[in-house]
């Protein structure tokens, strides 16, 4: 009893409308104190034809528009993997050769980060991490063709210019040296996600970009699986990997390199003080997420989307506007989802981009519970739209002004889905109030001992 009337008393806490209009938020994970004030900046969601749109320039040898497009697979570290789909059919190619990379054209593609985060190096000089295995064996199969060889140490080449190092430098290092570094490309843990795509079909202007929310609900199924089975191979060939971060930065402003579709993987050797903060939440209030997340969201009429498999929400106390999405699934690791949870988690995310459109810059952050705990964490993915930029004001105080109203976004993404839905672009879910919201819907609980 005492634990239902505290976490009551938070509900009644974290999210305020004051008499003016001015909403108060705190995160019940975080504890990130949020306002929004009416008037102040409210920034509808608009895909409106930028005035610097061009028209795109014909290619014949297959889209070059940057260094992930089609005809530059040779731009990009040797390939771990990739996802090839006909008929229906979708087909895994892992560990290409250099003469298997222009065989088919590849609907994703599975690459090497060419600067990690967290290095080959932090692993190997940390916890004596060697390149063995299938992927030593890779390496020296990729290097015994001449093709392969120069195409390794061009890549090593291009990351000691781009690392500031002369023509000099680089030609003083010799050829050992330079297939040592190469090992990162074989073994590494920082690795990316590559769309195959650079325009969405039929595209003809350059703002035309193929984002999440153009691929198909197949296509967006299959990038999702494929970004999970990279996972499971990284935790197999790394023994010391605790916990993998997957985000997904959409154009400049959210910290995209490049406006190609791709999404990210880091290894980490420690979960990170937002999962471990979460996990303390989950030890002292096992039923929070369905309390303070999806129950919540359901009283205060925030839900935008609900199938047997996942919510989505509008959600609060984030420094920029932010959906959420939430598998119900009690399986609380992505790698635990079986297809049919998948595809239904999967979709919902699939139609948050497609509604929000493909010019707002956005991050996809992945949350979901480690390998190595027992504390069960409901996998779910925030998306957080770049719209604002933090001043001074929210430095010194602690508190942060987010632009747009809660219900503001909601009221904006509804009748989009409502639309998507009509034209048949989306599908398999409810929408707003057709959405049932029954209290406590997600399963992870059942692991939960209260």
């Amino acid at each position: 009893m005492q634990f239902q009337q505290s976490l009551s008393r938070v509900q009644k806490s974290i999210y305020r409308i004051m008499p003016d209009g001015t909403t108060k938020q705190i995160n019940p994970f975080t504890d990130l104190e949020v306002w929004t004030i009416p008037g102040r900046k409210n920034k509808p969601i608009t895909n409106a034809k930028p005035k610097n749109r061009e028209k795109i320039k014909p290619s014949p040898n297959g889209e070059e528009y940057c260094n992930f497009c089609q005809s530059k697979y040779f731009n990009t570290p040797p390939e771990k993997g990739r996802l090839i789909i006909q008929n229906g059919q979708d087909k895994i190619l892992s560990r290409l050769n250099p003469d298997e990379i222009f065989n088919h054209p590849a609907d994703f593609r599975r690459i090497p980060n060419l600067f990690e985060i967290v290095t080959t190096d932090y692993w190997k000089k940390n916890y004596h991490f060697q390149l063995q295995g299938e992927n030593k064996k890779w390496k020296e199969r990729y290097i015994s063709q001449k093709q392969g060889m120069d195409h390794v140490l061009g890549i090593i080449n291009l990351k000691l210019k781009l690392s500031g190092l002369s023509p000099e430098e680089i030609n003083g290092k010799n050829i050992h040296e330079k297939l040592e570094m190469a090992n990162a490309f074989f073994c590494g843990g920082h690795e990316l996600i590559v769309a195959g795509k650079h325009y969405q079909e039929g595209a003809e202007y350059t703002d035309e970009l193929c984002s999440s929310g153009k691929l198909t609900q197949e296509e967006h199924f299959q990038y999702f699986k494929f970004t999970i089975e990279a996972m499971k191979d990284i935790y197999a060939q790394n023994r010391y990997v605790r916990y993998i971060s997957v985000f997904q930065n959409w154009l400049h402003d959210a910290g995209a390199s490049f406006d190609h579709l791709h999404k990210q993987l880091v290894a980490l050797d420690e979960w990170g003080s937002s999962v471990e903060r979460e996990l303390n939440l989950v030890g002292q209030y096992p039923n929070i997420y369905n309390e303070l997340a999806v129950n919540f969201a359901s009283y205060n009429n925030l839900v935008i989307a609900e199938n047997d498999h996942a919510i989505a929400f509008v959600d609060i106390g984030h420094i920029h506007p932010t959906l959420v999405i939430y598998s119900k699934s009690e399986n609380f690791r992505p790698t635990d989802h079986n297809d049919k949870e998948l595809r239904g988690f999967s979709n919902l995310v699939h139609a948050c981009h497609a509604a929000m459109g493909s010019n707002i810059s956005c991050n996809e952050e992945w949350y979901y519970c480690p390998r190595d705990t027992i504390v069960p964490m409901p996998w779910h993915i925030l998306i957080k739209w770049r719209i604002n930029n933090p001043a001074g004001f929210e430095g010194g105080t602690k508190i942060h002004i987010n632009p747009m109203q809660v219900t503001d976004i909601r009221d904006q993404m509804v009748p989009r889905l409502y639309d998507l839905r009509d034209k048949k672009i989306i599908d398999g879910f409810k929408i707003a109030e057709e959405c049932p919201l029954k209290p406590n819907s997600l399963r992870y609980i059942r692991y939960v001992k209260c």
